[in-house]
Parts: structure tokens; sequence; C-alpha cells
């Protein structure tokens, strides 16, 4: 079940690769995004040595969830990946050029994971052609319908 998508990944990016990674959170943060408080629209994935965090991240906290922290929506996180998974995409992202981007966020047997994408940028000319082809496939559902 997804909690929140980043299609703004999908327009930016050819995803290559998926993978689920976990998230370090802290309580506040979990109640937060239980109540749909997550944006990774303008978020991206960094390494630091042979561990990989997600910045940018906005979870805004709820009023009711703690009043003894100082809560910072837009900490850095660590995303926790198996050591083969993360080697590999070490290696692609150190030599292949390729970026790591947040895809969504969504619940595995109750906890809260990450999907992150292996991506390569688009470039403008890609995204006009994905958009003449979105708007073609709509064009093209809108005529069977008016004709059947």
């Amino acid at each position: 079940m997804s909690i929140i998508d980043n299609r703004k990944a999908y327009h930016d990016y050819f995803i290559e690769e998926k993978y689920e990674a976990g998230l370090v959170l802290e309580g506040w943060e979990v109640k937060a995004i239980r109540a749909g408080r997550a944006n990774i629209k303008e978020a991206y994935i960094i390494m630091r040595g042979e561990e990989l965090f997600i910045l940018g991240m906005h979870i805004t906290p709820l009023t009711s969830a703690s009043t003894h922290i100082h809560a910072d929506p837009v900490r850095t996180r660590k995303l926790l990946l198996h050591g083969h998974e993360l080697a590999k995409l070490i290696g692609k992202v150190e030599r292949a050029g390729f970026t790591l981007v947040p895809l969504d966020l969504h619940y595995n047997k109750g906890r809260v994971k990450a999907e992150i994408g292996l991506a390569k940028g688009k470039k403008q000319f890609d995204k006009r052609e994905d958009d003449k082809k979105r708007d073609w496939e709509r064009e093209k559902q809108r005529l069977m319908r008016a004709k059947g």
C-alpha cells in the first residue's frame, strides 16, 4: 500500500532498477507518515562512505505527537539495504553515471519502506517526447470511447 509517490522522478529520470530500502525513523516521524504528512518530491539520495542517506524528505510533525523533543522536518535519514544490494548500487552510481532517487514510501508488514530507483537523467527533448506519447494515448482513448 503506497503512502506517497514521487511522480516527478518518473518525469525527470529513466528508472533502470528499483530497490526496497528500510528507513531509520523516529517515533514522531512514523506517526506523521501514517497521517500522510510526508513529501518526497524534492528528496534525493547521497552516499557517505558505504551508506546511503535520503536528504530533502520533508515530514511535517504532528502537533500532538511529541511535546518534549524538537522535531526537524527535513533531517537526514539513513536508508537500510542488504550489503550485496548496497555494493551493487554504489558501483553503478560511481562508475556508470547513475543517480539514486526516491520513488515512493509504502508499508511492508507494518513497517515504512522506501522504494528507490537507479536512474539516469532525461534530457529536455526526452521529456517532450514522453509528453507527446502521453497526450497521444489520452487522445486515442478518447477517440475509442467516442467511436464505441
